[in-house]
């Protein structure tokens, strides 16, 4: 017997943290990611990225949703919930 909820695509809510690092003689600052959770539901991972962004570490936090197809593997682009501080654009996601 085969359970249908294996083959359901699967929903992955994520908080995702930034901090800033300096590179070079000329000392430019990049952003890089620092720290990822993941969660049940989307409050929670948007709650966590408010809370991380307050902190003096943390250059910018992302709180996002993808979408797993389970029978592929494949990920689909991410829905971002709240986009905090110093982030990357979009296109270096």
């Amino acid at each position: 017997m085969t359970d249908d909820n294996e083959n359901a695509p699967k929903v992955h809510y994520i908080c995702q943290t930034y901090i800033e690092k300096k590179s070079g003689k000329a000392g430019q600052a990049s952003l890089h990611i620092d720290k990822q959770f993941q969660y049940t539901s989307a409050s929670q991972a948007q709650e966590r990225a408010e809370r991380e962004c307050r902190s003096d570490a943390c250059a910018g936090a992302d709180a996002y949703s993808v979408i797993e197809d389970p029978a592929s593997g494949e990920v689909g682009e991410p829905t971002f919930l709240v986009r905090l501080g110093n982030v990357p654009e979009f296109d270096a996601f």
